[in-house]
């Protein structure tokens, strides 16, 4: 059973935390932040600029998120010492430590939730996520294992309340999928899955072989941030060539009867994006535009960091070697991230969307909150 001595240490240990982060962060220069940017906002001239507005609005919330919870958890721990102190001194205080201490690891969850989240301190970090998933060689079998990561990312958008829209989706003859995209809206959709872009590795005994022969396949993920409309990016008309096509997906009587999909290359880089999930042409162009805008984008930024080893991230080869992670199911069961070495050994658990052991291991291995 709990002690008042095992609680006293715990929320001990749990206020050390909160005062580290207040310190490192210097939680009263964001106050005093705060107060200065509250006092642009309230100057009349600044209102006759809408963009400078909103952007000190935006600065000023961003640091409200860090400021109030750290301070909300510094009152809720001053209460539950209050509170530990005056249960000891009564005769039947006793009865109530269980719910004490249920309030003190519920406190200690919300610390480690606003610390991960913290983590999440990149420029595009916030915005809504874009996914591309492409099978490498193998034909169905890689195919299959491309439409089994599409699952586990829907699943796992679905169970974060994101919402998500396939913008354009490749089906195979046999099975599984030959290429998508689709978007995951929601604060910090980008942030959480930057973390799975790179090659996934599936070794399993094939359900398309006959002879029952154990297969390897490979499918990369690329992962961009969906680029506000404030943000420049130069795109040239000549660089662009704009097809219109049949869409082959859902819409009843509209299927290949108009063609509305469309499909937009970027001659310079070759980047080619596809878009068919809008009964309008115009609107699937609208929505292609802004996937390319935000790949360039990501381009550009990739170009600044290392002067552009490749044209981009997803064009590495999608083989052996570059695995960020391998899913074995035979001849053992295992699931094992190789950039922060987390292995886990229930595989349905993680295919069905439960990814965040790795999200969270990952920012933070790679992530720094100051």
């Amino acid at each position: 059973m709990v002690t008042y001595e095992d609680l006293k240490i715990n929320l001990k240990e749990t206020k050390e935390k909160v005062l580290s982060l207040r310190g490192c962060l210097e939680i009263d220069k964001l106050k005093e932040k705060i107060k200065t940017l509250d006092i642009e906002l309230q100057k009349e001239v600044n209102w006759k600029d809408i963009k400078k507005i909103k952007s000190i609005q935006q600065e000023k919330n961003s640091l409200q998120e860090i400021v109030e919870p750290l301070d909300s958890f510094i009152n809720k721990i001053e209460y539950l010492e209050e509170a530990l102190n005056i249960s000891e001194s009564e005769e039947e205080g006793y009865l109530f430590l269980h719910d004490l201490e249920k309030d003190i690891e519920e406190t200690k969850k919300n610390i480690e939730k606003l610390e991960l989240r913290l983590l999440l301190n990149k420029e595009h970090d916030k915005n809504n996520a874009i996914v591309s998933i492409h099978p490498g060689a193998g034909g169905t079998e890689s195919q299959d294992w491309a439409e089994m990561l599409m699952r586990m990312y829907l699943r796992w958008a679905e169970k974060k309340g994101f919402k998500v829209n396939i913008i354009d989706l490749q089906s195979g003859e046999e099975a599984g999928i030959k290429d998508v995209t689709f978007t995951v809206e929601g604060l910090y959709a980008y942030g959480y899955l930057k973390s799975e872009a790179g090659v996934h590795r599936l070794v399993r005994i094939s359900p398309f072989d006959a002879n029952k022969r154990r297969h390897t396949s490979f499918v990369a993920v690329s992962i961009y941030p969906e680029i506000e409309d404030n943000i420049e990016v130069e795109i040239k008309d000549e660089d662009l060539r704009i097809d219109t096509f049949r869409a082959s997906g859902a819409g009843g009587q509209h299927v290949n009867k108009v063609s509305s999909a469309v499909r937009i290359v970027h001659i310079p880089t070759g980047i080619i994006v596809n878009c068919q999930t809008e009964r309008s042409q115009h609107r699937n162009k609208e929505i292609a535009m802004k996937i390319l805008r935000s790949k360039l984008y990501a381009l550009l930024q990739k170009e600044q960091e290392d002067k552009i080893k490749s044209i981009i991230s997803d064009k590495k080869d999608i083989a052996w070697g570059n695995q960020i992670r391998s899913y074995i199911l035979h001849p053992y069961r295992l699931i094992k991230d190789h950039r922060t070495d987390i292995e886990i050994y229930d595989v349905e658990q993680i295919l069905d969307g439960d990814i965040d052991v790795f999200i969270e291991a990952y920012l933070k291995r790679f992530s720094s909150v100051f």
